[in-house]
């Protein structure tokens, strides 16, 4: 466990921050080797049926995650305060909240599956495919939940090295799964999900032995898990403007899939292949928010407004630099990227525009994501919520639609920068008000 209101700010956040990086980076390598596999050996429809998926996946787990979130918050304000007490109760308390969360989600997803690919416009030939891949996915979500809330438990305690040792046997498992079911099994797109479930609780259960056995806050056991309500209210407090937020954000990205589908296979498939790339060179910028979001969290439990201030200042500097150099390479090496996914020329071209508009303007996405770091460390994630969805059903959305009936898919491309442009400008009036320093949530304990 790291605490994170001592030392030097920039080192702290820093060294906090780079096993979350790694960690993430390999989980996205796995979601890009399963793209690859899916793409060169199924083909482009396949690769199209998992694109198909993912929003969907996203939208279904988001208002779960965000409750994640809320603990994840709660946890590190006491851990900061040194309340162990209370922390060990928030974590229990989440533990229970997204066991009965996961199967709410399962039940709710596999029986709205169909209608919700028809409803997206997803040609005929795809939905077969993304309906088998959803619904297995889907089959496991408690241990998807389970094994991400130990992780979300251990940051919010100032560990992020034990997760990154977790996400790398998930995602090398994974991988090795991927091939086993998908080459020597022939098992198609179904391999591709089993593989992921199978890895997901492979990992889950290995973590909770681990942790049972080492560590000094947590010890999950079924007969001691403890319920407490007050801690829940908090958590539903904080966590469900982000989880209402991811919701929408992730119903905002089906809208836009759906204006994607009216493309046809191969702009579903750039898009799908492009947005796995995407998902890779964003991770820098998104782990630099979350270390402030967590250092955040237990400096203003220790009431050092001075050092989140610092804070700030160091990790938009870190993540900045970090976003200019990715631009840079994205924008030579667009379309090699692209070929690992495909030898497709069309697709290759089509995802290759896709990375040359969106890579430009990562310096927005990085200057938003870790001002709402800050924002959403304090517990203030109402207005947060309110700018996201601002930038992407007022203006996203709308501009994607009216651009892509203008210029084609490239409008839909051209509407994602535009979203961040206003969501950045949002983020940064409130954050400059002061407003969000009120939001503390353990100031009356």
């Amino acid at each position: 466990m790291l605490d994170l209101t001592k030392g030097k700010e920039s080192i702290v956040i820093l060294k906090f921050a780079i096993p979350m990086l790694l960690g993430n980076l390999f989980h996205q390598l796995y979601q890009i080797v399963d793209s690859i596999i899916v793409g060169n050996i199924l083909g482009k429809e396949a690769l199209a049926a998992v694109g198909a998926s993912f929003p969907i996946i996203f939208a279904l787990v988001s208002l779960v995650m965000g409750l994640s979130i809320g603990f994840s918050i709660i946890i590190s304000q006491y851990f900061g305060a040194k309340n162990y007490k209370n922390v060990k109760k928030s974590i229990d308390t989440m533990l229970i909240s997204l066991f009965f969360a996961a199967i709410a989600i399962t039940i709710i997803g596999i029986s709205l599956s169909g209608p919700i690919f028809r409803l997206l416009q997803l040609p005929k030939e795809i939905i077969p495919a993304a309906k088998t891949y959803l619904n297995i996915f889907l089959s496991g979500a408690v241990l998807l939940f389970g094994f991400s809330g130990i992780n979300s438990i251990l940051r919010g305690l100032g560990d992020s090295k034990t997760p990154l040792y977790f996400l790398i046997f998930s995602t090398l498992l994974n991988i090795a799964l991927d091939l086993i079911f998908i080459i020597i099994f022939k098992w198609g797109i179904a391999g591709a999900a089993y593989a992921t479930i199978i890895s997901q609780g492979c990992a889950l259960v290995i973590a909770i032995i681990y942790l049972n056995r080492t560590h000094k806050l947590i010890h999950i056991s079924l007969k001691n898990l403890h319920f407490e309500k007050y801690i829940f209210k908090k958590g539903l407090q904080i966590g469900l403007p982000s989880g209402i937020q991811q919701t929408f954000v992730a119903i905002g990205m089906m809208s836009l899939f759906g204006i994607v589908s009216s493309f046809g296979t191969d702009v579903i498939a750039a898009y799908t292949a492009a947005g796995r790339i995407n998902n890779l060179v964003t991770i820098p910028a998104m782990n630099f928010a979350a270390a402030l979001s967590t250092f955040t969290a237990q400096n203003i439990g220790a009431k050092k407004f001075g050092r989140v201030k610092k804070g700030y200042m160091s990790t938009l500097l870190m993540s900045s630099i970090s976003c200019v150099f990715i631009t840079i390479i994205i924008i030579l090496f667009g379309k090699t990227f692209m070929g690992m996914f495909t030898s497709d020329a069309n697709v290759i071209e089509i995802g290759a525009k896709y990375l040359a508009i969106v890579s430009s303007f990562y310096l927005l996405f990085s200057t938003m994501f870790t001002t709402n770091g800050v924002i959403k460390g304090a517990g203030a994630t109402l207005i947060p919520m309110f700018i996201t969805l601002l930038s992407l059903w007022i203006i996203r959305i709308p501009v994607a639609y009216f651009l892509s009936g203008k210029i084609g898919y490239t409008g839909i491309w051209w509407s994602i920068p535009i979203g961040w442009s206003v969501g950045m400008s949002g983020s940064l009036i409130y954050y400059f008000s002061g407003k969000w320093k009120k939001k503390v949530v353990i100031k009356d304990d």
